[in-house]
């Protein structure tokens, strides 16, 4: 059986996977509504954009299911701490990403109605362009650590309003989400679509792109020169219960820099984040959109990997009570509990990436003006 500690690291790493899974791929659809009004100029190709993302949302928003589930199962005290405290947050990404947006899709194209078709255009552009920004502004609050407590008893208390959330950091974490994600939509776009709307998504996608590389740069140099964060300094034990009030814990500025200087390979993920946007810049200047594609793709593999190695081992800390902050090593479920969930990730996980495979492959090609003029029988979106 494997032990404590390497089960809590496979459900870190686990856990960075699912998220990496959905923004890769739902994101390039959130990216997509986002460029809906700065692509389309005429109903036909809006109605093109939508059906490029339309039969494909759905299975994309798995993996933000999934990632829900997980810390759930596998981090009880951060699903319990994270999803009541950011309540609002999570709240308005239900009802853009799970609801309105949905409806936006279903509903748009049913009237001719120019006022009914444009009203819903701005829905689907809200859907895509308020969870974008959310994502990343929940990430900025985690880095700086959220304001809450427990008690001898393990309750859980909080300081300071919702509006607290939206602060500076956190709004530049919330832009450079909103880039990093325009940028992908677009190289999907690229890919999905023809001229003109391919060639006005590159360059929007380049733009993104180039913003990109300028906010994740500027991102690390306020972490590593002004933002507080945080260290852990004695009384962790990886194979023992979780307890979040048995270690010390200090705060320092440039503190999520320190793991770069322990475990240099660490450095190679926020390289990668790099090199995937300037990738994705120079393909989509020379108009290789799969290739661009791919270069995005990895681009937001290093930036989201970027947080998870900088915070390791803390999963959410605590910025009022740093006792409080729950570790990879003091949050997890029961030994019993980790296994049994990763003989299920091994079983099931597969099935999906093979499923999700087989859904791109059966539904590859581009989405042409001929084919929307011609839907008579109302298939398309």
């Amino acid at each position: 059986m494997l032990d404590m500690e390497v089960l809590r690291v496979i459900w870190w790493v686990l856990l960075g996977v699912l998220f990496m899974g959905f923004a890769v791929t739902d994101g390039f659809d959130l990216g997509a509504a986002v460029l809906l009004p700065l692509v389309a100029s005429d109903d036909t190709e809006k109605r093109i954009v939508l059906n490029t993302i339309g039969p494909v949302w759905e299975g994309n928003q798995v993996w933000i299911i999934l990632g829900a589930g997980a810390i759930f199962a596998a981090w009880p005290y951060v699903y319990a701490v994270a999803f009541s405290r950011a309540y609002l947050p999570i709240l308005l990404l239900l009802l853009t990403m799970g609801i309105s947006r949905p409806v936006s899709f279903k509903y748009r194209s049913k009237l001719p109605n120019l006022f009914w078709r444009r009203c819903w255009d701005w829905v689907v552009f809200v859907g895509g362009f308020l969870p974008a920004i959310l994502l990343g502004v929940l990430v900025g609050n985690i880095l700086q650590g959220l304001p809450y407590y427990f008690d001898e008893t393990l309750r859980i208390f909080y300081s300071e309003s919702v509006i607290s959330l939206f602060n500076p950091f956190a709004i530049w974490c919330g832009i450079t989400s909103l880039v990093m994600l325009v940028m992908h939509g677009g190289m999907y776009l690229a890919i999905k679509t023809e001229s003109p709307i391919r060639d006005r998504a590159l360059i929007w996608s380049q733009i993104s792109a180039f913003m990109l590389i300028l906010f994740f740069a500027g991102g690390g140099v306020w972490v590593a020169t002004t933002l507080v964060g945080y260290q852990v300094v004695g009384g962790i034990d990886p194979y023992g219960y979780s307890n979040p009030l048995h270690k010390q814990v200090v705060s320092m500025v440039g503190a999520w820099m320190r793991n770069y200087s322990l475990y240099p390979i660490t450095v190679s993920v926020p390289i990668l984040g790099f090199i995937g946007a300037f990738g994705a810049l120079l393909s989509a200047r020379f108009g290789s959109g799969r290739f661009a594609f791919i270069c995005s793709s990895m681009s937001i593999m290093g930036v989201i990997g970027t947080v998870g190695v900088s915070m390791f081992p803390f999963i959410l800390p605590s910025s009022t009570n740093l006792t409080s902050s729950l570790l990879v090593w003091d949050a997890s479920s029961s030994q019993l509990t980790l296994l049994l969930m990763l003989v299920a990730v091994i079983i099931f996980l597969p099935i999906v990436i093979l499923y999700t495979a087989w859904v791109y492959r059966v539904l590859r090609g581009k989405v042409n003006r001929e084919t929307i003029e011609k839907d008579m029988q109302h298939t398309a979106y």
